[in-house]
């Protein structure tokens, strides 16, 4: 029987491929820093900064390690000056902390989500794995030395397969979308970011956790995959489409973009973060992932489409919110 690790089961990923794999025959062991509402005898309570705790986890040479634990841009998230160490010390160090514990117990598989953010501003457009990893900011930076550690153990014979996504989406997914939603929802107008020409490509969190199942069936190539939807529509197209499908009155509004990301670029740097720099950067750019070397490694093929993921998240906010 296969043993398995998820470390971050808790978070939107996590929770959609753990009930995947329970159908699997596997033996599954999840692992994550929340510990409200959690009752199951093969669950674990750690936090990957803490390298004492990391080594509680049940690694041996026959398990799989799949890595889904990072910070990312939510609520939480401080002030610039404070957010290389925010992120670094769990993206980073506890990337490390793993890493080494792994290596200690002969464990040397593992498949790790990453970001699309690690490319930054795109020289070509959809961008190759091989692309230059230039981030716009903190988060992208943690996960660029994350990916540098793991090419230092795929040197050392690890099997390591790291996927970036696209924005992940639906139901359960809200993020920097609740503000869009609200605005839907309550029929207000929704400004654009530039003109809306521009294409912004999203991938959906099943077809991510079949990705992954993916790679463990092909024994964990040492591969950098891309993760995205196929033919996203433009922005304009996309929201245009949405507001008609859920019987919104809200009308889109275009913006001069180089006027709104330095205005919120401002905002930011005073502590007024509407949006942050990794984000708003792109917004106005055609952003996409190119994932043919996904389809040919794995067999891989998206199945939902940004019209699908987008209103299914709407949906889940109207019923929650």
């Amino acid at each position: 029987m296969e043993k398995i690790v998820i470390i971050g089961s808790e978070g939107f990923t996590g929770k959609v491929l753990t009930s995947k794999l329970q159908n699997n025959n596997c033996k599954l062991t999840r692992v994550d820093i929340v510990e409200d509402n959690i009752s199951s005898d093969n669950y674990l309570k750690c936090d990957i900064r803490n390298i004492n705790e990391v080594e509680r986890i049940p690694f041996d040479e026959g398990t799989t390690v799949i890595h889904l634990a990072a910070r990312q841009y939510r609520n939480d998230v401080p002030i610039r000056k404070k957010r290389k160490e925010f992120f670094f010390e769990t993206n980073y160090k506890g990337t490390k902390n793993i890493l080494e514990v792994m290596e200690k117990n002969k464990c040397k598989n593992m498949i790790y989500f990453t970001t699309d953010m690690v490319y930054g501003k795109l020289q070509e457009t959809p961008v190759k794995e091989n692309h230059p990893r230039n981030p716009f900011g903190p988060y992208g930076m943690s996960k660029v030395e994350s990916e540098n550690l793991c090419e230092q153990y795929r040197k050392k014979e690890f099997n390591i397969t790291i996927f970036r996504p696209r924005l992940i989406m639906g139901p359960g997914r809200l993020g920097i979308l609740k503000k869009l939603f609200f605005l839907i929802k309550n029929n207000l107008p929704v400004p654009l970011i530039g003109n809306g020409k521009n294409y912004y490509q999203m991938v959906s969190v099943f077809d991510c956790a079949d990705a992954i199942i993916l790679a463990l069936k092909n024994k964990i190539p040492n591969e950098n995959l891309n993760l995205g939807s196929d033919n996203p529509p433009t922005v304009e197209n996309l929201l245009k489409d949405m507001i008609n499908q859920v019987n919104s009155k809200s009308i889109l509004l275009k913006t001069p973009a180089l006027v709104v990301k330095s205005t919120l670029n401002v905002l930011d740097k005073i502590g007024i973060s509407l949006m942050y720099p990794e984000q708003f950067m792109i917004a106005d750019e055609n952003y996409l992932l190119d994932i043919s070397k996904v389809k040919s490694e794995l067999g891989w093929k998206p199945i939902y489409d940004d019209q699908d993921m987008i209103k299914d998240a709407f949906e889940y906010y109207l019923k929650y919110n």
